[in-house]
């Protein structure tokens, strides 16, 4: 492996935006382990597909073990799997908090340890998590309050292991976007959910890559929670 060539691992990688991401760093000569539920065995030698749920501490054992063993290490663990459920709080049933737990948080809090476990012993890393924006600029036309619960225990996270191994040669951000076009959203509904930013439209899955591509880039950027979002963030 080259210096320049980093092994990276992608969670939800089956479609939307982990898929995306999973192509973005193959064409720049990286390897990737990519794992869902439903991703497919691939024939490409430096891209190693690991089927499973994530929020399964089986699974995240399986995706850290085989990545060391088919590529040696792990450089970059993109925390990418999510779940998005927006309606009423009161109408959140327990298998709506459930599957959310399971996803953005197990999943995350499961491989994340194995990942930082590996990058310890390599003394370089890098963790990106996927959040919302959400979390920071809450909208009444969008009630998603257990969406942000989840959500924002992740940014809360990235803070604080950003801290936490800031001197151990590994970096912790996020991306938070705003509402993105991704099989999640069907296109009837982009009018409705672009004119919740101030930017008038809807992001691109291509805006999300991009600032994963920066932040995996950026050696001096630790701790940081990226909004790529319209500019919903910053107000209405």
């Amino acid at each position: 492996m080259s210096n320049q060539q980093k092994v990276i691992v992608i969670t939800g990688a089956s479609q939307g935006m982990g898929a995306e991401a999973v192509k973005a760093f193959r064409s720049r000569g990286h390897r990737v382990v990519a794992t869902a539920r439903s991703i497919k065995p691939t024939d490409d030698a430096d891209l190693l597909a690991v089927a499973g749920d994530i929020g399964d501490p089986a699974t995240a054992r399986r995706v850290i073990d085989e990545a060391i063993e088919r590529f040696g290490r792990v450089d970059t663990l993109l925390n990418n799997a999510g779940i998005f459920v927006a309606k009423p709080f009161a109408e959140y049933t327990a298998e709506d908090f459930t599957s959310l737990i399971n996803v953005n948080l197990a999943g995350f809090f499961y491989v994340t340890q194995l990942a930082l476990a590996q990058m310890e012993k390599q003394l370089s890393g890098h963790i990106v998590n996927v959040t919302a924006s959400l979390v920071d600029h809450a909208m009444e036309a969008l009630p998603a309050a257990l969406a942000s619960l989840t959500k924002g225990g992740l940014a809360a996270a990235t803070r604080a292991l950003a801290i936490e191994y800031a001197k151990r040669g590994i970096r912790v951000n996020a991306v938070s976007p705003g509402m993105i076009k991704t099989p999640m959203f069907p296109p009837d509904l982009y009018a409705k959910f672009g004119a919740l930013h101030p930017m008038g439209r809807m992001g691109e899955m291509s805006d999300i890559v991009e600032a994963i591509l920066y932040l995996d880039s950026a050696p001096f950027v630790t701790g940081e929670i990226l909004h790529v979002d319209g500019g919903q963030v910053a107000g209405h």
